[in-house]
């Protein structure tokens, strides 16, 4: 697996010590809020969990599954909601969290699908945000870091659902995916 990555781009402990940022500034955002975390599986299952531990307030998490890449390295467009929530965000402050913001389709596609459940107010928190594959207009509050265009995987992000349990955020080798 990691003679596939090409360059680290993040390693565990900046991975930690930027998530222990996102955490105190939310705590501080959210307090006296009880806001609901939403994972975005799969990719969002080793942020989310590390980021649920550094936020210091009464709060409750909540898990989607949406898709739109399939097994390949670019989005069709076409999101599909696998798994919903369970719980009614009316009037609840939702906090989206995202392993990756790229074209941004699939986030704006979800944050139109909960703005009808009447939420108090919804915020994006994404560990990485690709700017410059942007296809709709989706804003992040909280970011952890912002990257090239560049297939990373790692940390919860995948190729074909392998490489999600490496520890660190790399730079996929072109011809692995290709």
């Amino acid at each position: 697996m990691h003679r596939d990555v090409e360059k680290v781009l993040y390693t565990e402990v900046a991975l930690k010590e930027r998530i222990a940022e996102l955490g105190r500034r939310m705590t501080v955002d959210y307090q006296g809020k009880n806001p609901v975390f939403i994972g975005v599986l799969k990719g969002s299952f080793m942020f989310m969990a590390d980021l649920m531990r550094t936020i210091d307030l009464p709060c409750e998490v909540e898990f989607m599954a949406v898709s739109s890449y399939g097994n390949k390295s670019e989005t069709t467009g076409a999101v599909r909601i696998t798994q919903d929530l369970d719980m009614d965000i009316e009037n609840r402050h939702a906090i989206i969290v995202e392993d990756i913001l790229d074209s941004g389709l699939t986030l704006n596609y979800l944050i139109n699908y909960l703005n009808g459940r009447k939420p108090a107010s919804i915020e994006i928190c994404t560990l990485l945000d690709k700017p410059e594959r942007r296809r709709a207009q989706v804003s992040p509050k909280y970011t952890g870091f912002t990257i090239p265009d560049a297939f990373v995987v790692g940390y919860g992000l995948d190729f074909a659902q392998r490489y999600r349990n490496l520890p660190y955020i790399g730079i996929l080798k072109p011809e692995v995916y290709q």
